[in-house]
């Protein structure tokens, strides 16, 4: 891998800035992490590029800033780092330090410390490369422990022993399985092994961190491989139980069930395929979640989950609460998903009526588009003959709800009579008859008994009230 580090720093009018000021104050700084991993890889450069001096980053930062008109500053004094912001490019800087966590503490203990102190502190090889911007050395790489290596052999590797760096900030241990499954490396042998021995050390990194290196997994370009490796290490049992233990086959009277584990991990890279939606793929991850709560064994139909699609939307606020995960928006949209997967699946097997879909229709809203990728993704079979019939069935599916919805508007369709105007019009108070008299004729517009028009619920709605001897009030 041969880069002009150079040509690199000469070309970004940043790093020249930050090299200038450095020389002008008499401090020798360096571009570190990243944004040198990635243009040694890539030939592109991050937006976002990590400082580090052997002095006061806080100071180098204001001294950049003075010479980046428009640029804006914000200084983190208890944390000895300033960001400083350029058009559509960020600047990190922070002045050389090692840092170590106490055994039972989230905190990290900061000093001051050398160049090669802070790449000692930096969690995998391929992190810790740097760019001399100062003195004659300007321009130099600066790779102690054979970043570039490991980068050529796509290995992730810790500069210290693994068991040191993970202990010294745990979150490294999502880290290492993160940085695998965007790149899709390998992790060095040692440093697996470290991952599984540590990982109950990941109890004492706040939830909040954990989350955020788990969704960059999720939107990895192949996230099973980050599960996988999550599962294998033995990590995944610490920071999500429930997936967990998805993985495992029964067997009973010579009848065994799929592993619902890799079953999930093949719906989940069938969506990714598809779709950088995050909240679709946590729907896939959690689609099946409650099949082991669910499993049970008929001798005459073998291996059954009935209901895990209900129980799983049950369980979704709990998981996302304890995962630190929305409890808005993004919830309520898995959990839909969670608890309709299984609908359109259905109708496959069935006669496609127009009464099925517009039920579907009425309650997948405007989720129904991202309904059905998840369904697709659903179909896995190691018979790839018995997948292409299933997913040419599902064909029709699709072309019956386009139909059906161009024809009757059921999406998000509300009931055309509220029910304030049903109390006013047989002068009723609030009560049980009011919601009866509107899922009646909810009931009748899905089941295409009538059209979903104002005048049919009306004339609908007068014919069931008289049966139960309700009067119309005169107009």
């Amino acid at each position: 891998m041969q880069t002009d580090f150079k040509k690199i720093i000469k070309e970004n009018r940043l790093l020249e800035v930050v090299s200038k000021v450095a020389e002008g104050m008499g401090v020798d700084a360096n571009v570190i992490g990243g944004f040198v991993r990635d243009q040694i890889v890539y030939g592109s450069q991050k937006k976002d590029i990590d400082i580090v001096c052997l002095g006061n980053g806080i100071d180098l930062a204001k001294g950049c800033q003075k010479e980046l008109p428009g640029s804006s500053l914000a200084v983190f004094r208890n944390f000895g780092t300033a960001s400083l912001t350029f058009e559509d490019e960020e600047l990190e800087f922070v002045g050389a330090r090692r840092e170590s966590y106490r055994r039972n503490s989230r905190n990290p203990i900061v000093e001051n410390g050398t160049m090669e102190e802070d790449q000692n502190r930096r969690d995998f090889t391929i992190n810790a490369l740097a760019i001399s911007l100062t003195g004659p050395s300007k321009g130099s790489l600066i790779d102690p422990f054979d970043g570039v290596k490991d980068l050529e052999m796509q290995t992730i590797k810790t500069p210290l022993d693994p068991l040191i760096t993970f202990s010294d900030d745990p979150l490294r241990i999502m880290r290492a399985i993160r940085f695998a499954s965007q790149f899709y490396f390998d992790i060095e042998p040692n440093t697996f092994e470290a991952l599984g021995k540590m990982s109950e050390r990941l109890k004492i990194v706040s939830q909040e961190r954990i989350t955020t290196e788990l969704n960059k997994i999720i939107l990895s370009p192949k996230p099973s491989y980050g599960f996988k490796l999550l599962h294998i290490s033995g990590v995944l049992k610490v920071i999500f139980p429930e997936m967990q233990r998805l993985h495992g086959v029964k067997k009973i009277n010579g009848m065994s069930h799929k592993d619902n584990f890799y079953h999930t991990l093949q719906v989940l890279d069938n969506v990714a395929d598809v779709s950088d939606n995050l909240w679709l793929r946590w729907a896939a991850i959690l689609h099946d979640i409650a099949k082991p709560a669910t499993q049970r064994f008929d001798k005459k139909v073998g291996w059954t989950f009935h209901g895990h699609e209900d129980l799983g939307a049950k369980w979704v606020p709990e998981i996302f609460k304890r995962l630190k995960l929305p409890l808005s928006n993004q919830m309520k949209y898995v959990q839909k998903l969670v608890r309709l997967h299984l609908r359109p699946i259905a109708l496959v097997n069935e006669k496609v009526t127009d009464s099925a879909v517009r039920r579907l229709l009425f309650e997948a809203g405007n989720e129904i588009d991202d309904l059905m990728t998840l369904c697709r993704a659903d179909i896995t079979s190691k018979n790839d003959r018995k997948v292409k019939k299933y997913l040419a069935n599902f064909v029709d599916v699709e072309a019956k709800i386009q139909e059906v919805e161009q024809k009757d508007e059921i999406r998000n369709f509300q009931v055309p009579l509220t029910g304030k105007e049903i109390m006013t019009r047989y002068n009723l108070l609030p009560g049980r008859v009011i919601g009866d008299l509107k899922e009646e004729l909810k009931n009748a517009i899905l089941d295409g008994k009538i059209a979903n028009s104002r005048g049919d619920a009306i004339e609908f709605v007068d014919k069931i009230a008289g049966k139960k001897g309700l009067t119309k009030v005169t107009e």
